[in-house]
């Protein structure tokens, strides 16, 4: 086991109404360890010494939820690709390495405290048309509805999207388009969604837009930070769902 010597410098901020400001921490790590268990503890010492502890948000810590997202040195989950901020382990930094930390920046994520955001925009966005309400019956034999391997595994693909909201918090324009076009994709491509795939479109962008989300930058920043590897070929198939749906 590997030990190395960071220097933090984390914006703590008490609320959205609120400036934050970078503070300098300085903490011996393990390079076994995660990220978060680093900040674990960090909070610990900043306990025994009376102060505040950091709040930032985590809950399965495998990678599932979403919830731990971070800016690690201006970077949605750190350096990294194709992981959470929950699988970024401490080996990926040197010895006397400093590390920014702040909390995904958009004015649709408005700070809680620290490191944590309210991501409720994106929950909002769902309830407009992320389901299928329409009485689909019992639990259906496997191949009663014949769905082909390729149209199966893109809808798979969108699918693992998490929310965790590292699209919105990479693009120069705050847009939610990765996201929303995944949770379109996945249901416009199954037969159970074709009922209502006109209404959940437009719905769902129509609530995208009253988030304050920005428009596409087309850059590709969304899916190159993107912890599951969403592909932005889906945000081409919600924009031809979205015309087909208006005309």
């Amino acid at each position: 086991m590997q030990q190395i010597n960071l220097n933090l410098k984390i914006l703590r901020q008490k609320n959205s109404n609120t400036d934050g400001k970078f503070v300098e921490y300085k903490i011996p790590v393990s390079t076994d360890a995660s990220f978060l268990e680093m900040l674990d503890e960090l909070n610990n010492q900043l306990e025994k010494n009376n102060q505040e502890p950091i709040a930032f948000e985590s809950d399965c810590r495998e990678g599932i939820c979403g919830s731990c997202g971070i800016v690690i040195n201006g970077s949605s989950h750190g350096p990294v690709r194709g992981i959470t901020t929950c699988q970024l382990h401490m080996r990926h930094f040197k010895d006397g390495d400093t590390i920014y930390v702040e909390p995904f920046r958009s004015t649709s994520f408005p700070v809680v405290k620290d490191l944590i955001i309210d991501r409720s925009s994106f929950d909002r966005i769902l309830q407009t048309g992320g389901f299928v309400s329409v009485n689909t019956g019992g639990i259906p034999d496997a191949n009663a509805i014949p769905i082909s391997k390729q149209i199966s595994s893109l809808a798979f693909d969108a699918a693992a999207c998490i929310g965790c909201g590292a699209c919105v918090a990479t693009c120069k324009n705050s847009s939610a388009m990765l996201f929303v076009s995944a949770k379109v994709s996945h249901l416009a491509l199954l037969p159970q969604g074709q009922v209502e795939k006109e209404t959940r479109v437009l719905n769902m962008v129509e609530q995208m837009e009253k988030e304050g989300f920005g428009a596409c930058s087309n850059t590709l920043a969304c899916e190159a930070k993107c912890p599951k590897n969403i592909s932005v070929s889906h945000i081409a198939r919600l924009n031809r769902e979205f015309l087909s749906a208006k005309l």
